[in-house]
């Protein structure tokens, strides 16, 4: 690779990180038209690498039409839909193949969920349900919920920030379950605990839409 396409590249990763960041931390809110020229004067690159990156927010679900995605509430049901299904088959699969190593860290990923920091449960979150998709060992899965990851963000967000109940006993039920090797129980227990996470965003959005 040539020191032209690496500084492109650079560029490409620098701009992507901060718009996605910009997003996800609420400095960017639902609604905000994005603006080529000034983001490109502000990062002080070109346009192209801002274009780049804004193609790969849009693939993501964080952009539409240039403008911060606002999840409606049908876009909240849908992108549950697909969660519950694929992430309940995960689960299954990882109470049949998931490897010591990995049990250790799901108890881990609880004990963190449990004592740690607001930035420590959203990362043990996020790796308690990676680790569990990555089981299913069906790469189109794993790809389809990486594609998801940033505006899963979103919504992990509010389930943290807003401290859902039993969030963490959920993940402990489903963590035993997959400790026994009990597939179907390990199943039903994350799609219920999609469900709960998707009943308890609805319930925020609507409250803060009456307020």
């Amino acid at each position: 690779m040539n020191q032209q396409s690496t500084n492109s590249r650079s560029a490409y990763q620098q701009a992507y990180e901060v718009i996605r960041d910009r997003i996800l931390n609420g400095d960017l809110p639902g609604g905000t038209k994005i603006v080529e020229e000034k983001l490109a004067a502000e990062l002080g690159i070109s346009r192209t690498p801002i274009r780049e990156s804004l193609r790969q927010l849009n693939n993501e679900g964080l952009i539409i039409n240039k403008k911060v995605v606002q999840p409606t509430e049908k876009d909240l049901r849908n992108l549950f839909q697909v969660r519950i299904l694929l992430e309940g088959f995960s689960a299954k699969s990882a109470a049949m193949y998931l490897p010591e190593d990995d049990l250790k860290t799901l108890s881990n990923c609880i004990k963190i969920g449990r004592e740690g920091t607001t930035e420590e449960i959203m990362k043990a979150n996020e790796l308690f349900h990676e680790i569990i998709v990555r089981a299913s060992g069906n790469t189109l899965m794993i790809d389809t919920i990486d594609r998801m990851k940033s505006i899963i963000y979103l919504f992990r967000k509010t389930v943290v920030l807003y401290k859902r109940p039993h969030l963490i006993d959920e993940h402990e039920e489903i963590y035993e379950a997959i400790k026994l090797r009990n597939g179907e129980k390990a199943k039903k227990l994350m799609e219920t605990h999609l469900q709960a996470d998707l009943d308890f965003c609805l319930h925020i959005i609507n409250s803060e839409r009456n307020d």
